[in-house]
């Protein structure tokens, strides 16, 4: 029996899950939240509170169930630059801090075209070659001061063994540093002159090495307990589905992102203008994508007061026609400088009217992402949208498919786990889902109606 801890850092929550290989089941999970400390020198992740907390959580899982492999997956957007000394030569940026705004003319003058890396420009720093551009700029000092720079799922796995490296996953989410189609680095790492700084990308499925003697004294942990390269926590999402799944299909991974994921669709011409990318899966393989901050927009909507309600409930909702037009967070997405507003007598706050329509905003959203991606087949929910009867349902009716979901803790720490499987082994056959089915009458003139308002 294997025991695979993963190390799964999501925008919102820092989690360690311990997944068994054999079943793919989730034995334990703790987690804590993602804190974004101040500065100076900028708003940065939390590192040594996260790791504190995850070596603390290791020891107990080795000391009630045995770990026997290491897994990493995190956000994308994100890297972290290794100093001469192996500290952080600077603190990591958060994503959301608006500092490469201020050069944005200057960076959109050496980026690569869309057509390169199939990443749109995204505001902040959400292209992680705009972060790295205005941190340069900002601290003329941290470039001589970096020796490796290593996308964040390898981060954690440099705590742990020491080595540097990147995987293709992160690399492909929308960094402007990476060329899907090529499988290789963009001219971007040229002209922000980190050619020889940043590490050398690996297949998620790779092994960074194992635990470093000071891990082995705070965790338990064996030695040659090994630790893998670590993926992109979207495409955590996706990769059961990868190896099991015959195309076509999407998964859509929801978090705090809403991230849409086709295999196998029809061709289509992605619109960088409405947040569409190519993500780049754990086999190295494009993957025509759409997102939206979907888990930030719920809640925001609902502020924490979400409400019970049956399926005569959404009907009714459905008929009185109450409803959200986008966007809550009008940055991405596909109806980017869109601002919302409510169709109809807005629901008060903690009602079952707003929770089911909030499910229905953001089903109508995401049927937009997979159209834009050329969807067909089988829909796959992962993540806790999954838990949402009305998104599930307006989904499969906005999009007139089959929509399955996911009954896990998570929706990271499978794929995070599948890493670790050996070579030319196959995963566990999927457990029974849920399924939820296209819905006619009162659901359907809601989607039309929908979707004449905007």
């Amino acid at each position: 029996m294997t025991h695979v801890a993963v190390i799964d850092i999501g925008k919102t929550n820092a989690k360690l899950a311990l997944v068994d290989l054999a079943t793919l089941k989730e034995l334990a999970i703790v987690k804590r939240p993602n804190m974004v400390l101040p500065g100076p020198p900028w708003p940065h992740f939390d590192v040594d509170g996260i790791w504190d907390f995850l070596l603390g959580a290791m020891a107990q899982f080795h000391q009630s169930h045995g770990i026997n492999a290491i897994s990493t997956t995190t956000h994308g957007a994100c890297a972290a630059l290794i100093g001469h000394d192996g500290n952080l030569a600077a603190p990591i940026l958060d994503y959301e801090h608006e500092g490469p705004d201020a050069i944005v003319a200057d960076y959109n003058a050496i980026r690569p075209p869309f057509d390169e890396t199939g990443a749109p420009r995204l505001p902040m720093g959400l292209n992680l070659g705009a972060q790295l551009h205005w941190q340069f700029a900002e601290d003329p000092e941290l470039r001589g001061r970096t020796a490796a720079v290593v996308t964040y799922p390898q981060y954690w796995g440099y705590r742990l063994t020491g080595a540097c490296a990147c995987d293709v996953s992160s690399l492909g989410c929308h960094t402007d540093l990476w060329n899907p189609v090529a499988g290789s680095f963009s001219e971007l790492v040229h002209s922000l002159d980190i050619a020889k700084l940043i590490s050398t990308p690996c297949k998620c499925s790779d092994r960074l090495g194992s635990l470093l003697p000071d891990i082995v004294k705070r965790t338990g942990l064996d030695p040659a307990t090994p630790v893998y390269c670590g993926i992109h926590d979207s495409n955590a999402s996706l990769l059961p589905h990868v190896l099991r799944q015959t195309a076509p299909f999407s998964v859509v991974s929801t978090g705090t992102w809403v991230i849409v994921m086709s295999v196998g669709g029809r061709q289509t011409q992605l619109d960088p203008m409405r947040d569409t990318l190519i993500n780049v899966n754990a086999l190295g393989d494009p993957v025509p994508s759409a997102r939206f901050m979907g888990g930030r927009e719920y809640d925001t909507i609902l502020q924490g007061q979400a409400a019970e309600y049956t399926q005569d409930d959404m009907i009714n909702v459905a008929r009185t026609g109450t409803m959200l037009l986008p966007s809550i967070i009008s940055e991405s997405g596909p109806f980017q400088s869109r601002r919302a507003r409510w169709h109809g007598t807005e629901p008060s706050a903690g009602s079952l009217e707003r929770t089911v329509a909030a499910g229905f905003y953001l089903a109508l959203m995401t049927a937009e992402c997979l159209g834009l991606t050329g969807h067909t087949g089988l829909i796959i929910i992962e993540g806790p949208f999954a838990g949402n009867p009305s998104f599930c349902t307006m989904l499969a009716t906005a999009t007139n498919c089959t929509v399955e979901v996911s009954g896990g803790t998570t929706g990271t720490s499978e794929g995070a786990a599948l890493i670790a499987l050996p070579a030319g082994s196959q995963p566990p056959p999927a457990v029974k889902r849920r399924i939820y089915q296209p819905q006619g009458g009162a659901l359907v003139d809601y989607v039309i109606a929908w979707r004449d308002a905007i």
